[in-house]
């Protein structure tokens, strides 16, 4: 999870950054802006077990740890690990994945910091909205192609693709990239990560 340290850059520091790429962005269903149904059905999309860890990240955030690590009931798939919530395409990523050297980098902060913390950020309780936010490259310098980028996956099974296309809606300044047959794990795909950074720095499209 990264997409809300993203949200925060574009609204606090714009004039650092030359441009954002932001990858199946787990969206808060909290974020004041979200039409009730719209919340709805990206809620019901989600597992159980992710409906349960998301509301108690929300609700009781100092839960968070607690209720992904005990035993009684599943916790968050992420933290589980689940192959079988995959896609058919994150199943065939997964592996070439796992050979990379990427592994060792995707905790490195370790479980906490890389889940129990980001799930109590990512889906606590907010005082904004990136629904609410303007351009925030609106006032970029004449030349400069300032571009925010939201690409995702319909078929991504670890975060619902309805909030990314509500908020492409919402906001018109956001470029959106729907993949119609990618799933969480295509940034690892072959060709994916240079169509991302030729978007960025081309102005792509």
């Amino acid at each position: 999870m990264g997409d809300e340290i993203m949200w925060s850059c574009l609204k606090h520091i714009p004039h650092r950054l030359a441009g954002v790429a932001i990858l199946a962005p787990v969206g808060n269903f909290w974020w004041s802006g979200f039409p009730p149904d719209v919340v709805k059905k990206a809620w019901r999309v989600q597992f159980p077990q992710d409906q349960r860890a998301v509301w108690v990240a929300h609700h009781l955030p100092w839960l968070t740890h607690w209720w992904n690590t005990q035993k009684l009931f599943r916790g968050s798939s992420v933290k589980d690990g689940d192959p079988a919530i995959l896609s058919r395409e994150d199943r065939l990523l997964v592996h070439k994945f796992m050979e990379r050297t990427y592994q060792e980098q995707v905790q490195q902060q370790g479980e906490h910091d890389s889940l129990h913390r980001d799930m109590r950020v990512g889906f606590g309780k907010w005082d904004w909205s990136p629904l609410e936010m303007e351009n925030p490259f609106a006032g970029a310098a004449q030349g400069e192609v300032k571009k925010v980028h939201l690409w995702h996956g319909v078929e991504d099974l670890y975060v619902p693709v309805q909030l990314s296309r509500y908020i492409s809606k919402r906001l018109p300044w956001v470029i959106y990239h729907e993949l119609p047959t990618a799933g969480h794990l295509f940034p690892v795909a072959d060709g994916m990560p240079d169509a991302i950074v030729r978007s960025l720095l081309l102005g792509d499209e």
